[in-house]
């Protein structure tokens, strides 16, 4: 019999698309929360249109992205834009700790769902709400992605850095979907936080999280130096500050990073201290950063030599800082996450046994753990409207033919 889960006295209605939402919501239910994803009967959420698809077909049952973003969860659809769909709703709110919903700004309120009616339902629940701008401000209305959060959040700014002509080499958003997942954790975090505040008060709260400040969190460093008077260096100065930089060896690339004078010795000692090693040029870290692009090129004559594991291991076990840039297919293979069991198995009705991403921290407890793979569109209708609910088939059969479900 599976674990419950550290979580298994909450639960959690989600109204929410794509990732940001559902993220916050799958990180809570592998912690053992009961969720209830809703979905608009017959599209459900966008991610199952979205790739990668199995055997690159696309299938909604069949989308990388949703099978991963919601496991452990109970599906059912519910059209909100009926009234039937609003007083299920409601009803399911009556037992709920968490609803978590992106849907943007006054659209809660348009379907008579905003913050102030559901707590004269449940005044104790906690209502997380996010949206790309928030509730409030004068992009509260504007559309946004991961891009836009990317680019306007100040993270884009600073990538890549240690560029030779910024107007060359302009902006680049980061690989993925960072500042969605980021947001989606945050999420979580600050949920969990209002969990704990109910605890003492008593009192729900409605949380409103924008993934543009959600970003702007990770850019901290940068607005300290901003606010306390340092000049906005140009983007071809960023990263100047220390030999940080990827080195080309034989397989891929390796990223460097030697400071101080203990770990630049260690360095030659490893490839032999080379005479240019000896060279004025480069006899402190200031003058390394200086005379950067004469050196990385006498440094690459012996990486590309070299496999990057090789040389990773050779100078991690000289204490010199070094680790290889590895590919999805390094990342899946790795010796290290296989030791920890990072990668889980989940067999999905549809898709047969598929490797998931798991957690990446370990419990001394059973708290995690994937119970269930991700729900086909609907597939809890009967459970939740009838056996929880307590309406009948027949309700159900009407509710399917007039669009409510």
């Amino acid at each position: 019999m599976a674990e419950k889960g550290g979580l298994a006295d909450l639960k959690i209605v989600e109204y929410a698309q794509f990732i940001t939402g559902p993220f916050c919501t799958k990180l809570m239910a592998d912690l053992g929360a009961e969720v209830i994803k809703i979905e608009e009967p017959r599209m459900g959420d966008i991610s199952r249109r979205r790739e990668p698809f199995l055997n690159n077909a696309p299938h909604p049952e069949q989308s990388g992205l949703f099978l991963y973003l919601n496991t452990n969860k109970l599906g059912m659809t519910l059209n909100l834009k009926s009234a039937k769909g609003v007083q299920l709703f409601k009803e399911l709110i009556k037992d709920a700790d968490i609803l978590v919903e992106t849907l943007p700004p006054g659209h809660m309120a348009e379907r008579g769902l905003d913050y102030e009616t559901l707590r004269e339902v449940n005044p104790g629940l906690i209502m997380t709400s996010i949206t790309p701008f928030g509730q409030t401000g004068p992009y509260r209305d504007y559309k946004g992605c991961d891009l836009i959060s990317s680019n306007m959040g100040g993270l884009s700014y600073v990538t890549p850095p240690r560029i030779s002509d910024p107007t060359q080499e302009p902006p680049l958003k980061g690989g993925g979907r960072q500042t969605d997942f980021m947001a989606g954790t945050i999420g979580a975090l600050f949920t969990m936080g209002a969990v704990f505040s109910r605890k003492l008060n008593g009192m729900g709260q409605h949380i409103d999280l924008s993934e543009f400040e959600a970003t702007a969190t990770a850019a901290a460093r940068d607005i300290s130096l901003f606010v306390y008077g340092y000049e906005q260096p140009n983007r071809s100065e960023l990263g100047m500050h220390s030999t940080t930089t990827h080195l080309q060896c034989k397989d891929g690339f390796l990223q460097f990073y030697v400071l101080g004078t203990q770990p630049w010795q260690a360095f030659l000692n490893v490839i032999g201290n080379p005479e240019w090693g000896e060279n004025d040029e480069f006899q402190d870290h200031p003058a390394r950063v200086k005379n950067w692009d004469a050196l990385k090129p006498l440094i690459e004559e012996w990486t590309k030599e070299r496999t990057k594991e090789d040389v990773f291991h050779l100078l991690q076990q000289n204490r010199v800082a070094v680790s290889p840039v590895n590919t999805i297919e390094a990342v899946v293979n790795s010796p290290q996450l296989a030791e920890r069991e990072f990668f889980v198995n989940i067999d999905h009705p549809l898709t047969g046994l598929l490797t998931y991403p798991g957690a990446p921290i370990k419990f001394s407890e059973p708290v995690w753990q994937i119970r269930q793979p991700a729900p086909q569109l609907g597939e809890h209708n009967e459970e939740i409207i009838c056996r929880r609910l307590g309406y009948s088939r027949e309700d159900l059969v009407r509710m399917r033919g007039t669009g409510i479900i």
